[in-house]
């Protein structure tokens, strides 16, 4: 056990580090357990929901599932392999304990429940355990009423309701606001605790050797999935850790995949950059295709891709820059009385960023229908007029200033990567055209095209920097200028080449990226982006920069934490991670630098 894995289970005023935790989730929720046994978020029934456990954003009011050992102790965790299963080990100095948490995948199809199981297993020794529920309901403002049925203890809410089942797990104790326990494990002793839940349906209670049989199939089905990947190239683990990651994020209700698990974990404490990403963003749905038909997950991005395409059916031809997960168009961005993230306020639910105009996102749309219909995969003929109609209107809106991939909450501008991404928008659906599976504009898509084009190289490119920059007016650099790279966007000179040049220069520090140095009518700063790092990774490789690639790969990989999770951001200078978490854009572009390295190096 090492000093940093040590210092993981310290807590300072109720909170630990972002990157103490671990994501488990069933595909309509995820639950994040911190190394020292307490469960800290959890949105019920679905990931985008109230939180019922919400102490990492108020480690007071906000609720949560404690289970840890009552004297000092060591941990060591892991999921098992090629699974979303948590296994954490706890050594004192009396035993050796070991605790396996999964968010349980239901019998057959799904069911309206969510069940929650923690098995405890005795390894050596005894070691005494505590445990406490602590349900919040609806981020802590709703009442909680503890009670028993059929001579188990459960806490509800309105039509919400929590079950606390529980097996050799020491005779549960009902307080005013929470459920507790207390047992010994022996060599070879098994407890078990299980939560069910029910939403404004009836409350089932299930026997130990169902949880049991659910534990098993649902190990089973995690192996399973991640055994139909067909990646063998370099960083195997991590590619499928985070190919397993963004599993977690796919609403398998709808097909949607979210940005993140949580809302407003803060991107620097104290500040106010705190969002909500429980969305589902359009600006990453040709990362999402690319990414998922290089692994082999062929049904999730089929999935994916409709559920975009039906979701923008309520705003079409207009984008939406975001939307809910069961394909909603509704964001309104507002503040919860809780006390934040070690008191980073305000905590936010919504995303105001649904309301902005952002070029970008109908190249990533395009591009996304492009890799779809390159992948094989058919595009029906009302489809074809859809991303037809999006494409015209491309042509209407290019020159209007918008508010950027990053969402900048200051005056929209003439953002360079948003006019890229108008070009690639306008020349794949030329593209689709020409192999006849869109209605055929496509004379007219490429002359507008050749205008972005032409606007783009006058006006964004700085001769003293030889980087294209961040703005028309703007003598800055972007880091999502790498973006543009990876889409394909097609520059002359090599103008793209010697803006990743730029860009290590003036936003890297190490093997982290930042995004930008410009104003962006926030106050305050914000950590290393690591997708952006990711994206650099990626850019190099395409730039037939491998032996560059390569290193700055490692390095990157060796900040994720224990169990191979990222959040959105780092600290440069502690390795503290800042923003939300599991943050899925930053295994999305794990995943393709991976691949791309290599196809690269392939003969």
């Amino acid at each position: 056990m090492t000093l940093a894995a040590a210092a993981r289970c310290e807590r300072r005023d109720g909170y630990t580090a972002i990157e103490s935790y671990a994501a488990i989730g069933d595909g309509r929720t995820v639950a994040l357990v911190a190394s020292d046994g307490s469960i800290d978020w959890l949105c019920l029934p679905d990931l985008d929901s109230a939180s019922v456990f919400g102490g990492m954003l108020d480690a007071r009011r906000g609720g949560h599932f404690a289970l840890a050992p009552q004297d000092p102790f060591t941990v060591e965790r892991r999921y098992l392999p090629d699974t979303n299963v948590l296994e954490t080990t706890f050594s004192t100095g009396a035993g050796v304990a070991r605790v396996t948490d999964a968010m349980l995948l239901p019998d057959g199809e799904l069911t309206p429940g969510r069940e929650l199981a923690r098995k405890i297993d005795g390894v050596s020794g005894s070691v005494e355990f505590h445990w406490r529920v602590e349900p919040r309901f609806g981020y802590g403002g709703r009442r909680t009423t503890i009670g028993l049925r059929a001579g188990v203890p459960m806490a509800s809410a309105g039509g919400d309701a929590m079950a606390v089942c529980s097996w050799d797990a020491g005779e549960p104790i009902r307080g005013a606001d929470a459920i507790e326990g207390r047992f010994a494990t022996a060599a070879g002793s098994s407890a078990l605790i299980a939560l069910a839940v029910a939403h404004q349906e009836p409350l089932v209670l299930p026997p130990r050797r169902d949880v049991e049989r659910r534990l098993r199939s649902t190990v089973a089905f995690w192996q399973r999935w991640a055994g139909e990947r067909n990646y063998q190239g370099p960083w195997r683990d991590a590619v499928m850790r985070s190919a397993l990651a963004l599993k977690l994020l796919f609403h398998a209700s709808s097909g949607a995949i979210a940005a993140a698990a949580t809302t407003s974990l803060p991107e620097a404490l104290g500040g106010e950059r705190n969002w909500d990403y429980r969305f589902s963003w359009v600006r990453d749905s040709a990362f999402t295709l690319e990414a998922l038909q290089r692994l082999g997950v062929l049904e999730e991005a089929r999935a994916f891709f409709w559920w975009m395409l039906h979701a923008s059916q309520l705003t079409h031809p207009r984008l939406q820059v975001l939307y809910r997960l069961d394909g909603g168009t509704r964001a309104v961005e507002r503040t919860l009385p809780l006390e934040g993230y070690r008191r980073s306020s305000p905590v936010r639910v919504g995303n105001g960023a649904a309301d902005q105009m952002q070029l970008d996102i109908y190249g990533e749309l395009l591009q996304a229908a492009w890799l779809y219909a390159g992948n094989g995969d058919g595009l029906d003929a009302d489809t074809g007029r859809r991303l037809a109609e999006m494409a015209d209107l491309v042509c209407h809106i290019w020159r209007q200033p918008d508010s950027g991939i990053w969402e900048v909450r200051n005056q929209p501008g003439h953002f360079t990567h948003s006019k890229m991404l108008c070009w690639v928008a306008l020349d794949r659906a030329a593209k689709l055209a020409e192999a006849g599976r869109i209605p055929d504009r496509a004379g007219r898509w490429r002359q507008e095209a050749a205008a972005v084009q032409a606007f783009v190289e006058a006006n964004c490119w700085s001769e003293h920097k030889q980087s294209y920059v961040r703005a028309v007016g703007s003598d800055e650099l972007d880091a999502a200028l790498l973006f543009a790279a990876l889409m394909g966007y097609e520059d002359p000179d090599r103008r793209l080449s010697k803006t990743i040049d730029a860009i290590r220069r003036e936003l890297c520090e190490g093997p982290l990226v930042r995004r930008y140095s410009a104003e962006d009518g926030l106050s305050g700063a914000e950590g290393a982006f690591l997708t952006c790092s990711f994206w650099l990774v990626d850019a190099l490789a395409r730039d037939g920069r491998v032996d560059d690639a390569i290193p700055l790969m490692e390095e990157l990989l060796a900040l994720a934490n224990d169990v191979g999770l990222y959040a959105e951001e780092i600290d440069a200078d502690t390795g503290r991670f800042q923003g939300n978490f599991p943050q899925g854009l930053v295994h999305l572009a794990l995943i393709n630098a991976a691949v791309t390295i290599a196809e690269a190096d392939k003969p």
